[in-house]
């Protein structure tokens, strides 16, 4: 027997017989309970005297804030299910089945929710108690007697299907409402999961605190989801600790920070920071770009080493020694125990701060042990007022000189020969060569910071003091990451967690990340559990199994992804006639000036042709419900964006939420990485693979494009596609 499906029309009125005999309009009942339960929390909380509560306004403050994120998070969201699912227990959680206590009915929800006497009325999705709706199973029911599962259309409960875990006689077929729920249309910003969540992302979402998870997952297999509901699930678990350390999620840009910045306040949590690289390591202003070949080595894990020399570089040993005078008496530190006690700093290898901060103290000790074998009995005072001496503080400048991160690597850049004392036998002199930049700044405010001299300025920063460490991270499109970039991760988490998710096959930097284990050893989490997710929700079966063709040349140790959405007729690939011969063909011929006018002619012809081609399939694609993304080379956006223009066709920046008006994004294929639409329109695949510094990037870039779509893919192109793709 199926489970039990009962749909009505989103307008339906009322159905002729009693509530108490309609299971749909139970249900209905019981949301409308619940959303005015959710109000009466809310005018709860909004009607709470805090004028007397506490004892200053420092205080007043605080807990006026906490109050009005309290009455946020207690926002009831029109268009968004207070509930999606009920779990019926066969006995009562937690007892023991033995004793045969009654079952308990509970429904699953992104708020808990109670009633004025505090029973529940919804149960929060990331209480224990909710676990088993997206875990349990026919082979492992877990005490489930039936799981429902709710459909809603805007804001209103529309249908319902029923599993029976523990009924032989029901079949075990795919759940037509988890499927629709997948597969609606994507119309603005990314949404949660929670009503989706499948029990290999479930594990995840639930792993313990103190671990750090690295997810290795397929296009559309919900790996930023995972992470995300994952954030939310620990600020529920461990709220008090995570308070006071803070989360951090780390996107590739902000146009991805944009996409993702409502799945967590959908869920409640409202405090969660956000940040790219970039903006991680601002110490300085990033203003120019390396080449490929200088990012490489300036990203490379042996610039730590270069910079830890580079920051003691101007350590000196003591010459001559240290006398501080007090009152009618003076106090001599030789020259060889200044230098015992400079030794023993750097032979600790503490942070150069640290040291600085902890010599003046101990040439003053010194001095104290000298006073006491004279007869004093100085205290921690005297200690104190000799470390502020004159004398002690002239010793300290010359020996261990203050350092500035900004002023350090812009020396380390500008010149030479101090690079190549610091990085003798580290990098090779054609490395060497390679970082410095081509023309040295006249100054720090004229340096052509690229991002990955930000990350050098962040290091040595930490080289000096240590950066303040979260609780946990969220890491997105890791792959992309540098070593020194995964180090400047690893800092905001060193005594926390993190969670890291990425996809070798989407890794498009000339440094992109070769394996998890090298990553999350330059992240300082190399112990750290490595899960794969293949199994992707959100591509269709055609598009995935299209863009697999790639996978051999671009990451042949992984497996392709299965998807679970059969969905014929969703791959389309045209080819966009010029009435030309191929240019491959005509310039075999290098001797025959016709033939190499043909191609000329061919190359400005072909662009115009496949622009139009190009917008009169947008056309044609947004007849279809929901979002539409035109993915193109970079270099093509400017002409596409003209034609769209011209045509009449409004269009999106993305990141931008979408409209009744405007549901077209215009997407640069550099931007394209982790965003997704119902529908994309490709524009010429070569160009993609073109814009990239070599080959096996560009098929990468590719692949990423090419597993945006959610419903459909069409292709379109007037040069040849690469031979992998041509079947």
């Amino acid at each position: 027997m199926p489970p039990h499906t009962q749909r009505t029309p989103a307008d339906a009125s009322s159905p002729s017989t009693p509530p108490s005999d309609d299971p749909l309009q139970r249900e209905r009942d019981h949301l409308a309970a619940s959303r005015a339960a959710l109000r009466a929390m809310r005018v709860d909380v909004e009607s709470l005297d805090l004028s007397d509560v506490t004892g200053n306004w420092v205080n007043a403050a605080i807990l006026q804030r906490e109050m009005s994120d309290r009455i946020k998070a207690l926002a009831d969201l029109a268009h968004t299910p207070l509930f999606f699912g009920r779990l019926d227990y066969l006995h009562a959680p937690g007892t023991d089945q033995a004793e045969g206590a009654a079952g308990e009915q509970f429904y699953i929800g992104r708020r808990h929710v109670h009633d004025a006497d505090g029973d529940p009325m919804v149960i929060d999705w990331r209480a224990p108690v909710s676990q088993p709706f997206y875990r349990a199973s026919r082979k492992e029911p877990l005490d489930v007697g039936l799981r429902r599962r709710f459909g809603y259309t805007g804001g209103d409960l529309t249908a319902y299907e029923d599993e029976h875990l523990t009924d032989p006689a029901e079949l075990d077929t795919a759940s037509a409402l988890l499927a629709s729920e997948i597969e609606r249309p994507r119309v603005g910003p990314m949404r949660d999961i929670v009503a989706t969540i499948q029990p290999e992302q479930d594990e995840i979402v639930r792993a313990d605190v103190t671990g750090t998870v690295c997810v290795q997952g397929a296009p559309g297999t919900g790996k930023t989801a995972v992470g995300l509901h994952r954030v939310a699930y620990l600020l529920y678990a461990h709220r008090e600790r995570l308070a006071r350390t803070g989360t951090l999620v780390i996107g590739p840009n902000r146009s991805f920070l944009h996409y993702i910045e409502q799945v967590l306040p959908a869920l409640g949590e409202l405090d969660v920071a956000q940040a790219t690289v970039e903006e991680l390591v601002s110490q300085v202003t990033v203003s120019g770009a390396d080449p490929a070949d200088a990012a490489v080595v300036k990203g490379d894990a042996r610039m730590a080493e270069v910079l830890r020399r580079a920051v003691r570089s101007g350590v000196r040993m003591p010459t001559e020694p240290c006398v501080v005078v007090r009152g009618s008496r003076r106090w001599r530190v030789p020259a060889y125990e200044l230098e015992e006690i400079v030794q023993e700093l750097m032979d600790r290898d503490i942070r150069y701060g640290a040291a600085l901060a902890a010599l003046p103290q101990r040439i003053a000790h010194a001095v104290l042990v000298k006073m006491e074998n004279g007869g004093e009995a100085p205290d921690d005072r005297v200690q104190d007022a000799v470390a502020r001496n004159p004398a002690v503080k002239a010793v300290v400048k010359a020996v261990w000189p203050v350092v500035d991160p900004a002023k350090l690597v812009f020396r380390l850049l500008s010149d030479p020969d101090f690079l190549a004392a610091c990085a003798e036998g580290v990098l090779t002199p054609e490395e060497q060569a390679t970082v410095l930049w081509p023309k040295p700044p006249r100054s720090l405010r004229a340096a052509p910071w690229s991002l990955a001299d930000a990350v050098l300025v962040d290091e040595a920063r930490d080289l000096v003091e240590r950066t303040h460490s979260l609780g946990h991270v969220v890491l997105d499109e890791a792959q992309d990451l540098s070593p020194m970039q995964y180090r400047a991760v690893g800092r905001r988490c060193t005594t926390g967690s993190a969670t890291v998710l990425g996809d070798i096959a989407q890794g498009t930097t000339p440094w992109a990340t070769a394996t998890w284990a090298e990553a999350l050893r330059h992240l300082g989490k190399p112990d750290s559990r490595v899960e794969a997710l293949t199994k992707t929700f959100r591509v269709p079966s055609e598009v995935i199994r299209y863009a697999s063709r790639l996978l051999p040349g671009i990451a042949p140790d992984l497996a392709p992804a299965e998807s679970v959405r059969e969905s014929h007729g969703a791959l389309s690939v045209r080819r966009v006639p010029t009435g030309r011969p191929d240019p491959r063909t005509a310039a075999d011929e290098p001797d025959d000036s016709a033939a190499l006018d043909a191609a000329s002619a061919l190359t400005d012809a072909a662009p115009a042709a496949l622009t139009d081609a190009v917008v009169a399939a947008c056309r044609e694609t947004l007849r279809n419900e929901g979002s539409v993304g035109l993915i193109a080379a970079d270099a093509r956006i400017p002409a596409l964006a003209a034609a769209l223009d011209t045509a009449g066709l409004p269009y999106l920046d993305p990141g931008t939420e979408t409209t009744a008006e405007a549901r077209l994004t215009l997407v640069p294929a550099s931007l394209a990485k982790g965003l997704e639409y119902d529908y994309v329109v490709l524009d010429e695949p070569a160009a993609i693979v073109d814009g990239e510094p070599d080959a096996r990037t560009g098929l990468r870039r590719l692949y990423v494009c090419l597993t945006r779509p959610v419903s459909g893919l069409t292709v379109l192109h007037a040069r040849p596609l690469p031979p992998v793709l041509t079947d």
